[in-house]
């Protein structure tokens, strides 16, 4: 495929395959995001961590051809434009990709770009794993307790972005439609002149599918449960619906590899029959209750996208914060990674922050692509990097013991350590 602006390098290869399974030659082409704000930090950082690991890895025998491709602020600059067809194309074409942080304006601007990558792409997982690195400064008391991976929901709910300003003819018409025509008497005493509108929508497709990923991952990596975890008590037929169609994918499709909470207690006596996941669902503010009090109890999530961006910011919280907290955007053809924080321009350029999120995002690429001797280098090293107290501010002025270096030092204390 010809691109306008790229430059591809000539001893890369494409990732090829179908289906999630890929073919990976031995020096793929990964396109990558600087980022806004610190992307001009931890992105180097980040790929200075990974090309070390596959090269320690594997003998100088793979390694990765980077290519970037713009979004957000350097896209603006240097095409007039936040995100440029080319940059998707590329995401497209190469099967797999990893990203800096974008900026996205609050109550007006343009729209969070992350979501636009995702729902473009039909990235439709958000697969975020939580769990707890020795030496991580925490405000609970057991923060190694902590190992559950999210899967939410990234293309629908509310991150939809069907939603009319207040006073506009369309705000007015929608609640002029609902009073009249749908019967909503909740409405009847709102005055459309100040009243934003927004539609929620959550469809049984999209829902199986995540549901079904979620499942999949929990048997392919000996989880023992899945919590389907949704606000149903209230909104019964988009949340309550979720919950449904997870259990229906589950029986369908998996009946003879999963059981049901139910069904353990009251068929097998509380204990799981051996081999299979257990299918749970709790209501999404209980379940931030406990991820606090019954940590241990869970293992993979699957929830609607509002609903997972809530709860992986917290378990974040529980086992050193954003500074640590990565995922990635899987779908069924196109995987693209990234870390969870945002921008933070005060701190750009000064070679400051943590970069262990988007390192561990790496991780998770590298894990993706099937080299997982290197993803095991990374995690070794980030480890053992923390262990030894040589950490960014964010966590050395959380530990006596530390030595506070730079992103850089910390990507090299990261190397050293493999």
């Amino acid at each position: 495929m010809a691109f306008e602006t790229l430059t591809i390098p000539a001893d890369g290869q494409p990732i090829t395959g179908a289906g999630g399974r890929l073919a990976v030659p031995d020096r793929p082409i990964i396109p990558f995001i600087l980022g806004d704000g610190i992307g001009v930090d931890v992105t180097p950082a980040m790929r200075a961590v990974l090309d070390a690991a596959v090269a320690k890895a594997y003998g100088g025998g793979r390694s990765i051809a980077w290519v970037e491709v713009l979004a957000g602020d350097r896209a603006q600059a240097a095409r007039g434009e936040w995100l440029p067809a080319e940059t998707l194309e590329a995401f497209a074409h190469f099967r797999v990709g990893i990203k800096g942080p974008l900026s996205t304006p609050v109550g007006g601007g343009i729209r969070s770009l992350n979501v636009a990558i995702r729902q473009t792409l039909d990235l439709y997982a958000n697969v975020r794993p939580v769990y707890y690195i020795p030496g991580l400064p925490s405000p609970v008391k057991t923060p190694e307790a902590m190992d559950i991976v999210l899967f939410r929901e990234a293309t629908e709910d509310v991150y939809a972005g069907i939603e009319w300003k207040a006073g506009t003819p369309e705000a007015r018409k929608v609640i002029d439609f609902l009073k009249r025509e749908m019967g909503v008497t909740a409405l009847d005493d709102q005055d459309a002149d100040v009243t934003g509108v927004g539609i929620k929508p959550i469809g049984e497709r999209k829902t199986k599918r995540l549901v079904r990923k979620a499942i999949d991952y929990a048997l392919a990596r000996g989880r023992k449960s899945v919590t389907l975890v949704h606000k149903g008590n209230i909104m019964k037929f988009t949340e309550g619906a979720f919950r449904d169609w997870g259990y229906q994918v589950a029986a369908a499709e998996y009946g003879d590899r999963t059981v049901t909470e139910a069904d353990v207690w009251d068929k097998h006596g509380g204990q799981a029959p051996a081999g299979r996941v257990v299918m749970m669902d709790r209501i999404a503010d209980n379940m931030l209750q406990q991820i606090l009090l019954r940590t241990g109890d869970y293992d993979v999530l699957a929830l609607p996208n509002l609903n997972g961006d809530y709860l992986s910011d917290a378990a974040a919280a529980q086992v050193g914060g954003l500074g640590i907290a990565h995922g990635g955007n899987i779908g069924d053809d196109v995987a693209v990674f990234e870390a969870v924080h945002g921008t933070a321009p005060k701190y750009a350029g000064q070679d400051k922050v943590n970069p262990t999120a988007l390192i561990l995002s790496g991780v998770m690429m590298l894990e993706h692509l099937g080299w997982d001797e290197a993803a095991a280098r990374v995690r070794a090293g980030v480890a053992a990097a923390i262990a030894d107290g040589v950490v960014t501010y964010d966590l050395a002025r959380q530990r006596a013991d530390a030595r506070e270096v730079r992103c850089s030092a910390f990507a090299a204390a990261v190397i050293e350590r493999m």
